[in-house]
């Protein structure tokens, strides 16, 4: 058993939240962690604990931030949304009104709200890409562009576990004329003073928590992940491993530059906290909406 000093601030009738944090250390192993809970728009759960490195030479603080994998998604969202509620988007238009080389493939008439749905059948690129692929805007759009839906859009539904932020990204993009990261900083995070980012600046780098593997299974058990990829198809091998990348790829200055909107924004836990529950709230928070 491990005792981590758990820092911040809790309301006294959520206790309990500090305390799991603390067992989640002591019984579980956990290396570093943040929590942040809103409710009706007031911060009432905010802590901290433990170390933001592998090698425990660095105090997670208040001010950490991590990546926060398809967390990310909700953000890239908000963005499309807003863009919906200045008429500048429309949801049943088809994407091709917008970003005219994506009509490729058949996909002319495909709708806007498949994309935001994860039902326009476009979850992987087939053509495989190198690592670098993932650093590269123009590279994954054109890739997506080109794609031919894996089903009939509209038909299923699939995790675009990657690809769902350079479609609903390029999207924004065509229609601002920003990356989504900037229009991200511009329209939400700078508003709402959210310490939040997807294209991290390098000056926010050693405030970054690494991003460490799940520990590996008991000896002869596969991992949940292992497991998933053994039964699944060509499709759910290419959405999470296309271009390929592994976890040390995640703690580089490339990743964090890059601008991945599905999975790669770097928040503290009370920025996300304060954007998800402004949604939660009808969209505004302190007057400023979202």
């Amino acid at each position: 058993m491990v005792s981590v000093a758990v820092a911040g601030r809790c309301d006294p009738r959520l206790r309990g939240v500090r305390e799991a944090v603390a067992d989640n250390f002591a019984a579980h192993g956990e290396v570093g962690a943040a929590v942040a809970v809103t409710l009706e728009n007031r911060l009432v759960v905010d802590l901290w604990a433990g170390h933001a490195d592998a090698a425990r030479t660095r105090p997670w603080t208040r001010d950490t931030i991590v990546n926060v994998a398809s967390a990310t998604k909700g953000l890239t969202a908000i963005c499309a949304h807003r863009l919906v509620d200045r008429g500048l988007l429309d949801l049943e238009a088809p994407v091709a009104a917008y970003w005219p080389e994506f009509a490729q493939a058949g996909k002319a008439e495909l709708p806007v709200d498949l994309l935001l749905r994860h039902r326009a059948g476009l979850p992987a690129i087939a053509d495989p890409l190198p690592t670098e692929a993932l650093y590269d805007w123009a590279t994954m759009t054109a890739a997506l562009a080109a794609q031919d839906p894996w089903w009939q859009p509209g038909t299923r539904h699939g995790d675009h576990v990657f690809s769902f932020g350079w479609l609903v990204g390029e999207l924004v993009r065509r229609i601002t004329g920003q990356r989504l990261g900037s229009y991200l900083r511009q329209e939400v995070a700078g508003p709402l003073g959210l310490d939040c980012h997807i294209g991290l600046p390098a000056t926010c780098d050693a405030r970054t928590a690494e991003f460490l593997p799940v520990p590996p299974p008991p000896p002869g058990e596969l991992g949940f992940e292992e497991q998933l990829l053994r039964r699944a198809g060509p499709m759910t091998h290419q959405a999470f491993s296309n271009p390929p990348h592994t976890v040390a790829d995640i703690n580089t200055g490339a990743w964090r530059a890059a601008e991945i909107p599905a999975g790669n924004a770097h928040p503290t836990a009370r920025a996300l906290a304060r954007v998800y529950g402004a949604l939660a709230s009808g969209g505004q928070v302190d007057r400023i909406r979202c």
